[in-house]
């Protein structure tokens, strides 16, 4: 009951004699074809279908080398090698096969040799002799040849029963080299739990076979080990290795609807439209002229020169990308000030049409040039930087150029000319600096005046700008002191001291909870503002406490009392003693400003 082809079924010199070993295999021994499904006769099908299916094309081309390989006198050498206290049958290293590759299929680079020799070993044609990874090392690996009887040109389709009793029978064998990988171990476990039932069976099987391996030639159950275990790399890869054995999908399906074309009677096509089952009739193909071929290489050639990108590196670039946009993204960081479309608050609209640039704006600058260009307030500094440079004009005709393009086509024409005449015409008021190619192209156009006219001109300067003036701009003094001076206004926080001072969440009102953080950025970003509303608050907070005969005749009365957590204030329901008590907590909030903004002045 052994899954495994006997000695005169090992790698012969003829592969074409491979079904005349399988099938004497089974006859004179009938354990053979008892535990493993035997190889279907998909190669040899009536219609002829199968044997010309791509699968079936390429086993015979690699058939066809291996026959090569196996030659007496013109193969690769096949040797024993002697080590300490053992012998290692009927090998061959891994340099002798791109030697012998190199000298006999004409292939000149070394590389096209492993390639063609991995994807040999990926199908099990030959296989190293102590690595479960079908690949071809040009070193002195040992590899051995598969025995036709398990090519894949045999059609095996080998199920999991008998896959679990191989498994089961390496681990009845006490030695180290039938030893199970981690990988067959776990799939050992999986096979046993998923014929919990029949594992008896399967066990018995496996018991017999190993009786058999053990009346073998030791030589012979060496090779005959190693081919088996060839086999179920093949049929069951190691993970991540490529499983050559599973059927193109498409190439199935081409198989099984062929192209069909319409009969025709002397040329002409039938009424009835019947389509016949037979292949297209490929059209003759015409040589290459000599201009036709230098084309193609001049193609090639300029598909080498293009630059392209490797995934990992795009993949690095959208990580950098989302990690740098990531605090502005409100779907990961809360917005501050709130989005006014979701919240009653209109400050975001407020920062976004005012000349004052918050801190997260400012450093958005220096990320990239375009994020300077698509900000107003971002353009207005860059503009003060390059006047403070005599180079102005630059960025006036970018912005005068991308104002055109949205000009109505009327006006364009106009336009045009207003343009050429202020920055390209001889003796401009504001001439830029383009090279001469831009200048030549830009002259061509304004004779037909359009929204492109200055299209060259515009990427040359902007191209400038990005290399030169923008890098000197992000280093200036006036863009550091601008980043600093907004983080000093912007990047107020409460302490725990602070926090302290205005008391817990559970003492404010519920208006100032919510938006804490946003109305102490307002208040600190406008403290001169509000200092009027503030002390004309503090003024009528006053008279209502002394309304309710309180002393509050000196100033540290009046400080020590609004500093409490007024809870005398928030018992009262009038509407009066409530508004006492916000105007009490605003003021608690103006202080603490007072010592954290003038005292720091």
């Amino acid at each position: 009951m052994d899954s495994r082809p006997p000695a005169d079924a090992l790698p012969c010199a003829n592969p074409r004699g491979r079904r005349s070993d399988a099938a004497r295999s089974c006859e004179e021994y009938p354990f053979l074809c008892c535990s493993m499904a035997q190889p279907s006769s998909c190669a040899q099908s009536s219609n002829g279908v199968a044997d010309e299916s791509p699968n079936m094309l390429v086993y015979r081309k690699m058939e066809d080398i291996i026959a090569r390989m196996q030659d007496e006198k013109s193969g690769i050498p096949i040797r024993t090698v002697k080590s300490f206290l053992s012998k290692i049958p009927s090998v061959f290293s891994g340099s002798d096969i791109v030697q012998w590759m190199q000298k006999n299929l004409n292939i000149e680079d070394q590389v096209e040799a492993l390639h063609l020799g991995t994807l040999m070993a990926a199908h099990g044609y030959f296989f190293p002799i102590s690595d479960h990874v079908l690949t071809l090392k040009d070193d002195g690996t040992f590899y051995r040849f598969q025995t036709p009887y398990f090519w894949p040109s045999n059609c095996w389709e080998p199920e999991n029963t008998d896959y679990a009793v191989y498994l089961c029978k390496r681990t009845m064998q006490n030695k180290a080299r039938l030893e199970l990988a981690d990988y067959e171990a776990e799939s050992l476990a999986r096979l046993q739990r998923a014929f919990a039932r029949k594992w008896e069976f399967i066990f018995m099987q496996a018991e017999a076979q190993a009786k058999v391996d053990k009346k073998r030639d030791k030589i012979e159950r060496k090779i005959l080990d190693s081919q088996e275990r060839a086999f179920w790399d093949v049929h069951r890869p190691v993970p991540g290795c490529v499983n050559t054995t599973e059927a193109d999908i498409k190439k199935s399906s081409r198989m099984k609807q062929p192209h069909k074309t319409r009969k025709s009677v002397y040329g002409l096509q039938n009424d009835i439209r019947s389509l016949s089952p037979t292949h297209t009739v490929t059209p003759e193909v015409k040589e290459p002229t000599e201009d036709e071929l230098r084309n193609q290489i001049q193609h090639w050639q300029a598909q080498l020169d293009r630059h392209r990108l490797k995934m990992s590196k795009v993949a690095e670039s959208l990580l950098s990308f989302s990690e740098q946009y990531v605090e502005y993204d409100p779907f990961f960081t809360t917005p501050e000030p709130s989005n006014p479309w979701i919240s009653d608050d209109v400050t975001s609209w407020e920062l976004e049409t005012s000349k004052e640039a918050g801190q997260q704006r400012v450093k958005r600058w220096g990320f990239c040039f375009d994020e300077v260009l698509k900000d107003p307030v971002g353009r207005e500094q860059f503009l003060k930087f390059l006047e403070s440079e005599f180079s102005s004009e630059n960025l006036r005709f970018w912005l005068a150029v991308q104002e055109l393009k949205k000009r109505p086509i009327r006006e364009v024409p106009t336009r045009v000319q207003e343009i050429w005449e202020e920055f390209l015409a001889p003796g401009a008021p504001s001439a830029i600096n383009v090279d001469s190619k831009s200048y030549d192209k830009t002259t061509q156009n304004v004779k037909d005046p359009g929204r492109y006219a200055f299209e060259d001109a515009q990427e040359h300067i902007y191209k400038l700008m990005k290399s030169d003036s923008y890098s000197r701009f992000i280093r200036s003094s006036a863009y550091q002191e601008m980043l600093q001076a907004k983080k000093k206004l912007f990047l107020f926080s409460f302490t725990e001291k602070q926090e302290s001072f205005l008391g817990s969440e559970s003492q404010m009102p519920s208006a100032l909870v919510k938006s804490r953080n946003h109305h102490v950025t307002r208040l600190y970003m406008n403290a001169d503002r509000y200092t009027e509303q503030i002390h004309h608050r503090m003024s009528n907070t006053l008279l209502l406490i002394l309304e309710l005969h309180t002393d509050f005749s000196s100033e540290s009365h009046r400080r020590s009392f609004i500093l409490k957590p007024l809870p005398f204030l928030r018992s009262g329901e009038s509407e009066t003693r409530q508004r006492s008590y916000n105007h009490c907590r605003l003021i608690q909030t103006s202080m603490c400003l007072d010592d954290v903004q003038y005292n720091g002045r």
